[in-house]
């Protein structure tokens, strides 16, 4: 079971997840960049004044957001972009991070039309207690679209 669903609030996938938890009533958390920032708001209070429940790191560094999301979850979905070969910086360093930590991660290829099965079977092999999910992936400036498929995908996944 889903207690809450984790990301930093930028573009794409990380905005889907924020979205996604919104339509569906799930409770939504996550470490940003100091003043809110993302590349579409990067003026404070940018994303806070969207997403209230989200909470400033000291830093505007979005490495420390990434970190800081990872640790402070359950475990860590990625959703990567067409190509998988070349994730991008802020992917790959949050898949490095998840390793590190020992953060159980599942990654989906979004745009493959994933059975959204494949999310509630990863979170069941998690136990039976509630989990904080950090939802990752790349930024929609570096993969047009995945915003959409993202959103797609996780309302039906956290739907079941």
């Amino acid at each position: 079971m889903i207690a809450s669903i984790r990301s930093g609030g930028e573009t794409g996938v990380d905005r889907a997840a924020l979205d996604s938890a919104i339509e569906l009533g799930l409770p939504y958390e996550g470490w940003c960049p100091a003043g809110g920032w993302a590349e579409d708001h990067p003026v404070p209070p940018g994303l806070l004044a969207h997403y209230p429940h989200l909470t400033e790191t000291p830093s505007r560094d979005p490495a420390q957001r990434t970190e800081w999301n990872v640790r402070d979850s359950d475990a860590t979905l990625i959703l990567t972009c067409r190509d998988t070969a070349a994730p991008s910086p802020g992917t790959r360093f949050t898949a490095i991070v998840a390793e590190r930590l020992r953060r159980p991660c599942l990654v989906v290829r979004v745009f493959e039309d994933p059975d959204s099965e494949v999310l509630a079977a990863f979170v069941a092999s998690l136990g039976e207690r509630p989990v904080t999910l950090n939802v990752a992936g790349p930024r929609e400036s570096g993969c047009p679209g995945i915003y959409a498929a993202a959103k797609g995908f996780l309302t039906v996944a956290l739907r079941a």
